[in-house]
């Protein structure tokens, strides 16, 4: 079953819509939302309780309290999900990199919106009935495996599931089935491309035209999205999504961002401090946090989440369309940045020193304490990084990260093998006695 036409030219027009009818759509959207979230969830009508419904204007959005994921991960609210029990058809969780994993719940209706909202990723990709898509996952509870399969699917696309194998047989499988199209994640296009390197599979040469990422911020990365393309041969799209509120975002055309789905998703960007902890609005490209609302999911809604990602977004019409651009992507989260010496650091700034200076190769970051001071030290596997030796390669990393970022980082070197890889999103970012996933 493949995606009508009038399905596409309606996606079209919304992207070139004018602000004010997209507007008028989401206040339309949002209090049929709010409506039924009410109607049908304790939590909501108790959250709710007091504020006059519906709201008379998109700015009103402010008198809805904001939604936080220990709110959804509390039991006593049964997850948001307050529907009767055979209502729901998917049962689904998060990745768990960021802590406990949240299980969702979906209806069917809330399924086929899914469906809907990543047609919007497909189109950015060019992906059409003509092609296949090879899926490297593991085909676990994480929602974004299914509902990527899914959606390829419902546009017509030959879907080949990778679950249950080795990296060397998805190579081959994509080898042999004539694969056009990749999803993964960007950590996991690089680890092929070492093993593809090992084997003597030349990917230039190979099927894959077009490579759709997404649970990590190197789509949007220009270091890593330039290694990925250039050593596959093919175009990378970045995507951005969340179990909890849907697949919220594509990437732009010039790949040095993400669009906003704003046809289905209401972005709102704050800037959160001790004198305004409920946020105020962000200034055109101030370091944010995200806070969304997903239109169309209505048996587990999240109205106004609080995503934790920090972003900085702008209004460009010169990119094809007129939803909201973060540039460079998800730019940190605001639970992993960290101050040293005064410098705002995010894994994805270390990230792409490192893969401007040591290519494909994995390395992790330890974050410790020395005399009440926050100090970092990036490890790092030699291999597969083109240096004749250890202290060359950690020489070269040490000035590039003390150039790029203006700090000294403490940089040491590791046997080939000794970090453990990941078809997922990979954890990179550790304290001394204890963790924490970039």
């Amino acid at each position: 079953m493949s995606h009508p036409p009038e399905r596409s030219a309606q996606r079209q027009s919304w992207r070139s819509a004018d602000p004010k009818d997209l507007r008028r759509h989401q206040l339309t959207r949002l209090n049929l939302l709010l409506h039924r979230a009410v109607s049908d969830h304790e939590f909501y009508r108790h959250k709710y309780a007091g504020i006059d419904l519906p709201l008379d204007s998109l700015d009103d959005i402010t008198r809805i309290p904001l939604l936080e994921k220990r709110e959804m991960l509390d039991d006593r609210t049964a997850r948001i999900c307050g529907l009767s029990h055979d209502r729901y058809v998917r049962v689904h969780q998060t990745s768990g990199t960021t802590g406990r994993p949240l299980r969702v719940l979906d209806t069917a209706e809330d399924w086929s919106w899914w469906l809907d909202c990543w047609q919007y990723i497909l189109d950015a990709a060019n992906i059409t009935p003509h092609d296949s898509a090879f899926l490297a996952f593991s085909y676990g509870p994480f929602i974004g495996f299914w509902t990527a399969h899914e959606s390829l699917v419902a546009r017509g696309v030959k879907a080949i599931p990778g679950g249950g194998m080795d990296s060397v047989s998805r190579l081959n499988t994509i080898r042999e089935c004539e694969a056009s199209v990749l999803c993964c994640t960007p950590t996991y296009a690089l680890h092929l491309i070492a093993v593809a390197a090992r084997h003597g599979n030349d990917l230039p040469s190979g099927s894959i035209r077009k490579i759709i990422v997404a649970g990590e911020p190197g789509g949007s990365i220009p270091e890593v999205r330039s290694r990925i393309e250039s050593a596959w041969g093919a175009q990378l799209i970045d995507h951005s999504g969340a179990t909890e509120v849907g697949a919220w975002g594509f990437g732009t055309v010039d790949g040095k961002g993400l669009h906003v789905i704003e046809s289905e998703f209401i972005a709102e960007l704050l800037v959160f401090s001790d004198a305004e902890p409920h946020g105020r609005p962000a200034n055109e490209g101030e370091l944010s946090e995200l806070v969304i609302t997903g239109l169309g999911r209505y048996g587990a809604p999240a109205i106004r989440y609080r995503t934790g990602d920090l972003v900085r977004g702008r209004r460009d019409d010169t990119l094809g369309n007129r939803f909201l651009v973060l540039d460079g992507g998800i730019v940190g989260r605001a639970d992993n940045m960290v101050v040293v010496r005064g410098v705002n650091i995010f894994p994805s700034s270390i990230e792409a020193v490192v893969r401007q200076v040591a290519g494909n190769t994995e390395y992790r970051v330890i974050q410790s304490q020395v005399d009440a001071m926050t100090q970092l030290r990036v490890e790092i596997e030699v291999g597969q990084t083109g240096f004749t030796n250890a202290s060359e390669l950690t020489a070269k990393l040490t000035a590039a990260l003390r150039e790029q970022l203006g700090l000294r980082i403490d940089v040491r070197s590791l046997p080939t093998g000794t970090l453990p890889r990941s078809e997922g999103k990979s954890k990179r970012w550790f304290v001394e006695n204890g963790s924490r996933a970039s």
